[in-house]
């Protein structure tokens, strides 16, 4: 009938059941890793990788620590080699200054032997000839004290024990006064520079008492044997 209600007609939408809804990467569960696979750490399930590492790190720090003590004693043997280095040069530089002042002065000795042996010889009388002498000693004294400056010093010979490294004998005689081996006379002053010889002095040394030696007191005399 046209007035009766039909019943309302179900679209094919409706008819059909809601799909499940799937869940998201987010919302599903983290899959276990089987049994004896290898960690995602990179560990085994007993821990050996951790230990070789550690094995590994301890190798590489007793090779640095013999790597650092080769180079600490290379450095100190270069240290110690140049520390000797400076301290020759330094010793040879020294020599060096000290041969070409004892060359210098040597070739000045033989001015003050002059001036010496002229002021022992002088004996002025005039007024003229005292004024020069006075002159003549002032430039002697300036010269010695130039001398003193530098080092040098005369060495004082008479009645000391011949001593072959100070001195050089030049004569011998015997001698009442002195024994064997002493000098006796200074023929040409020695110098000392610091202590090193500058030149030998040159001497006249004892022989000791002549053949016959000195008398004694149990020895007659000359007159008292001619008397008996």
């Amino acid at each position: 009938m046209s007035g009766d209600t039909s019943p309302a007609q179900t679209s094919p939408e409706t008819l059909q059941e809601p799909a499940e809804a799937m869940p998201s990467a987010e919302a599903q569960p983290e899959l276990a890793d089987p049994p004896g696979a290898p960690s995602t750490a990179g560990e085994s399930a007993d821990g050996s990788a951790p230990q070789e590492k550690l094995l590994e790190l301890e190798s590489q720090l007793v090779s640095l620590q013999a790597e650092h003590e080769a180079l600490r004693s290379q450095y100190m043997r270069i240290a110690a080699d140049f520390d000797n280095f400076r301290k020759r040069q330094s010793r040879d530089q020294d020599d060096l200054r000290l041969q070409i002042t004892c060359t210098t002065l040597s070739e000045i000795l033989p001015v003050v032997d002059n001036f010496d042996r002229a002021r022992q010889q002088l004996n002025p009388q005039s007024e003229e000839a005292q004024t020069l002498h006075r002159s003549y000693q002032g430039l002697y004294k300036q010269l010695v004290d130039v001398f003193k400056q530098l080092g040098v010093a005369p060495m004082r010979v008479e009645g000391e024990p011949f001593d072959p490294n100070l001195h050089e004998a030049v004569m011998r005689q015997p001698s009442e006064e002195h024994p064997e081996d002493v000098v006796i006379e200074e023929l040409q002053r020695g110098y000392q520079l610091h202590g090193k010889v500058l030149r030998h002095a040159l001497v006249k040394v004892s022989m000791g008492p002549g053949p016959q030696g000195p008398q004694t007191s149990e020895d007659p005399a000359p007159d008292q044997e001619h008397a008996g």
